[in-house]
């Protein structure tokens, strides 16, 4: 349970992160549809997780962590593109890529945990 609460406060902190790193995009269009995405996917994969922390039942939880896995992914692939198009530096896009590889790396092993999978995905 220690590890579940560690990870809620992991997932907080890293839609914090991306807050803020959306309040500094510049005050353009395409940055403003981004950063809508971004704020979006990386807030909703800490809300998704805390419901998933909530299910009520083994197959409601691996539903749960598929949504939270989709999150997450999205919001790596928006971290992605607002790098590579310039948008942000990648100074500033490294270290939540690297949190958000490692959260992806968490929720896919526990859904397959959860799911009794060795060696899949």
């Amino acid at each position: 349970m220690l590890q579940a609460e560690q990870l809620r406060q992991r997932t907080k902190q890293f839609a914090l992160a991306v807050l803020g790193l959306v309040r500094d995009l510049p005050r353009t269009d395409e940055a403003r549809v981004l950063g809508r995405q971004l704020l979006r996917s990386g807030t909703s994969l800490a809300a998704n997780y805390r419901a998933a922390c909530r299910a009520r039942s083994k197959a409601e939880f691996i539903s749960k962590m598929s949504v939270v896995i989709e999150e997450t992914d999205e919001t790596e692939f928006w971290l992605e593109l607002s790098t590579e198009s310039g948008m942000v530096a990648s100074a500033r896009t490294a270290e939540l890529l690297r949190e958000v590889g490692e959260l992806l790396a968490i929720f896919v092993a526990s859904r397959r945990t959860a799911r009794g999978e060795r060696g899949k995905e």
